[in-house]
């Protein structure tokens, strides 16, 4: 089990491995029986022939777009289609797909976090940062398939109906140089732009707060549309999905009141945009 940056990441996750490795050997048979080199295929499904190698040989999971156009130039039947919801699973470390899976079924979602920007807010160099900090080291194949799994995950900003956001971040982790001054400056900016968005909260919890109810740590309370509550936890390397039904309450209970101690969304907004000048 690893945490979802990747870190101690079992083998029937990585790339070249289970359905993606199956996935690659089945697009090849369906191109070389089409009578298509990998130029000329990339080419009518808008990818370069390195991208469609890497992912015949299982070294890259395609894009839902991709499998949908594959299967209708190589005139697959669906074959290639029926499996696009098992390839978008499998961009994420296996421990981490259920709650991927919620976060895309999710009506709100509320999330306190105390040493980095939640990875639904990061920003693309802000992630890179992250995931070449991990030790042990990641390769260059992994943080690839990370970072395109935590952007595809940020499609719950344009989802529509629009679900309830909710974030608060301790003050450290937006004044913590990730990557640099640069990456901090853009994170800051885009997360001044998310924060305008009107089904989106976000705070900032003040170092100088004698009370914080979340010193026990970053978590995640996720609500469904039958009012089912899930809360997911995670901590060197070891996550966990609490569902019963007590915790669940208790810890969405945790939340309000930690959003009531932090700064108000206007004052955040105001907060972020004075650390901007001081960069």
């Amino acid at each position: 089990m690893s945490n979802e940056d990747g870190v101690a990441q079992r083998p029937e996750d990585e790339p070249g491995t289970g359905v993606v490795a199956a996935f690659g050997k089945q697009l090849k048979l369906l191109r070389v029986r089409a009578g298509l080199d990998r130029a000329e295929f990339g080419k009518r499904v808008g990818y370069a022939a390195e991208s469609i190698a890497s992912i015949e040989q299982g070294r890259r999971i395609p894009q839902p777009r991709l499998v949908e156009r594959a299967d209708e130039v190589l005139e697959a039947g669906g074959v290639l289609v029926a499996l696009k919801e098992v390839l978008a699973r499998a961009q994420y470390p296996a421990f981490f797909r259920d709650m991927a899976r919620l976060e895309s079924e999710a009506v709100e979602l509320y999330a306190y976090d105390t040493l980095l920007v939640n990875g639904l807010l990061q920003t693309e160099e802000y992630m890179r940062a992250v995931l070449a900090m991990r030790r042990p080291l990641l390769d260059e194949a992994t943080i690839e398939l990370r970072v395109a799994a935590r952007l595809a995950r940020q499609e719950i900003f344009s989802r529509w109906p629009a679900p309830l956001l909710g974030f608060v971040l301790d003050e450290s982790v937006v004044r913590r140089t990730i990557g640099g001054r640069d990456v901090l400056r853009e994170q800051l900016e885009q997360l001044l732009l998310i924060g305008h968005k009107r089904n989106v909260e976000l705070q900032v919890m003040p170092m100088e707060r004698d009370d914080n109810a979340g010193v026990d740590g970053p978590f995640t309370v996720l609500v469904r549309k039958n009012n089912e509550q899930f809360v997911y936890t995670e901590v060197q390397g070891h996550s966990h999905l609490q569902t019963d039904r007590d915790e669940t309450r208790q810890a969405a209970a945790r939340y309000g009141i930690i959003r009531s101690q932090a700064l108000s969304p206007r004052e955040t907004l105001g907060f972020i945009e004075k650390l901007l000048g001081e960069l």
